[in-house]
């Protein structure tokens, strides 16, 4: 469907626009959960099978999940999806052994032979067990109950104006000759949540994500380059989506990349770097996030993406970074993906310190891991990818804590440096220690102030010296969050959805070079 056929107004929209209007108000009539009552005579029904069936521990997981994304190309509208999951997923200990099943068919007999097989798999797996789980304690949560925050309900939000939002946005940054492809999406994921477990916890969960992107790729000069404008994503509603402004965007997303295609290659040597929140995020994902899951440093993570130098005897007297390094752990941040009232394993949400003035004090951890390393309780960082997968570890909403001062402070202390905004290529060791980040875009710093553009700059480092090398930090007006929705970790693979706030920081001497070839 093209720009001008959504511009026509409700009455001549593509047909499939009308259909998925009426999809919309279909699938969401269907009782999936009549109420909250029904859901926990479920879940007990789910609990009562299991430990009959011998389990010494149950908890069971029911989820309802809707997720809308649209995808625009140039002038029309490529893509149009939403999708409708429903289930519901069983663990259990058995002599210290876990057992996990789950099923898409919610109904009483679905949920004794569910319950049923999640004890067998638990047996089976306790005759070889060789260190018995042990999980630390947590208080019940009889009645617990949590609604992420938003204001308007985005599926409320005809798919016409979404669409002409897109396609408006990506005919803007095509009045720019040098723009060849536009791009424009959006999506919004809707989680119902009820949690029970054999403790007597029975916890209700509502959880709303928006996000949309822009970029703009342009040719010229005998180059490609592409400038993006996120809207991070974030448990908010379409009140956040307004509040990005596409319309005002969309020309400043077009001319950053037209002006890439001129602009000078990264220069090679070490130099200072002010990084942009929008850049550091992802740095602090890869180089602290991970790094500080305690599943990870205790080496029962280590087939997706390795394990971690952060190791336990280092807990309270390692040097990860400078004095001006304080990263928090914030899963009580409303808008945080991580804050979500409580975890997979019913554990409340919480606050702690992972670096405190650059020395490692705490790890995300769940209440299996807790134990090793002898906490009395949960970080509450155990989270599934959906019903159908057991919970694992998961970065908590871990951000770099505001200093003070401006970034344009920052920047007046650096004669030569370089400014970067956005992320791009990265990539990381199996220890989380050597790494080299890109971004979107670039700026050199001249003499305490920004000037020309680059393009193609990577920076690399060793995580504690990078950190160790870090001088300022900016004030808290200049924090922002930046959310995460594709974090990948597991066999079988789960994507895991976190976020990581940060304001604009100052790091002294890294080493800097071309991220290809000029």
């Amino acid at each position: 469907m093209h720009r001008r056929d959504v511009m026509r107004g409700i009455g001549a929209l593509p047909p499939l626009l009308l259909l998925g209007d009426r999809l919309q108000a279909a699938e969401l009539a269907k009782p999936v959960f009549a109420d909250a009552g029904t859901a926990k005579d479920f879940c007990e029904t789910v609990l009562k099978a299991a430990k009959s069936a011998g389990a010494d521990y149950v908890d069971v997981r029911l989820i309802r999940t809707r997720e809308q994304s649209l995808y625009a190309r140039n002038n029309r509208l490529a893509e149009l999806a939403d999708d409708l999951s429903a289930g519901f997923g069983v663990r259990c200990l058995y002599r210290g052994a876990w057992g996990f099943a789950s099923s898409s068919i919610v109904s009483p007999e679905s949920a004794q032979t569910t319950a049923q097989l999640a004890v067998e798999i638990a047996k089976a797996s306790a005759r070889s067990v060789v260190e018995p789980v042990v999980l630390v304690t947590e208080p019940v949560h009889a009645t617990g109950k949590y609604i992420t925050p938003r204001v308007v309900d985005p599926f409320g939000i005809p798919l016409a104006k979404k669409a002409e939002i897109l396609l408006t946005a990506n005919a803007q940054m095509q009045k720019i000759p040098e723009v060849k492809v536009a791009f424009g999406q959006m999506l919004f994921i809707q989680t119902d949540k009820y949690f029970a477990s054999s403790e007597g916890s029975f916890i209700q969960i509502d959880g709303l994500i928006s996000t949309a992107e822009l970029t703009a790729n342009a040719a010229g000069n005998n180059d490609q380059q592409s400038r993006t404008y996120e809207i991070f994503p974030r448990h908010a509603g379409w009140e956040y989506i307004e509040q990005g402004n596409f319309g005002a965007q969309a020309e400043r997303v077009a001319q950053e990349a037209k002006l890439k295609l001129t602009a000078q290659a990264s220069p090679q040597g070490k130099y200072d770097l002010v990084l942009d929140g929008s850049n550091l995020f992802l740095t602090i994902h890869e180089s602290v996030g991970h790094a500080t899951e305690l599943d990870r440093v205790l080496g029962y993570e280590a087939d997706y993406a390795g394990t971690s130098f952060a190791t336990t005897d280092k807990l309270g007297n390692f040097k990860y970074g400078s004095q001006y390094v304080n990263l928090v752990a914030d899963n009580l941040y409303p808008e945080g993906l991580a804050s979500t009232g409580f975890d997979d394993d019913g554990v409340a949400c919480q606050r702690w310190d992972i670096v405190k003035e650059g020395t490692l004090v705490g790890y995300s951890t769940n209440r299996e891991v807790a134990a090793k390393i002898n906490q009395t309780r949960s970080r509450g960082s155990s989270r599934a990818q959906g019903w159908d997968a057991i919970p694992i570890v998961r970065i908590a909403n871990v951000g770099l804590a505001p200093g003070s001062g401006t970034p344009a402070e920052l920047i007046k202390d650096v004669k030569d440096g370089i400014y970067i905004e956005g992320n791009g290529t990265f990539s990381i060791d199996q220890r989380r220690l050597n790494f080299q980040f890109g971004g979107d875009m670039f700026y050199r710093i001249r003499n305490g102030e920004k000037a020309e553009v680059l393009k193609d700059v990577v920076y690399r480092g060793v995580t504690p010296q990078f950190w160790g090398s870090c001088d300022g930090v900016a004030g808290a007006e200049y924090w922002k969050p930046y959310g995460v929705l594709n974090c990948g970790k597991g066999q079988p693979a789960q994507s895991g959805r976190m976020t990581h706030g940060a304001a604009p920081a100052r790091f002294r001497q890294i080493d800097v070079a071309p991220g290809r070839n000029s």
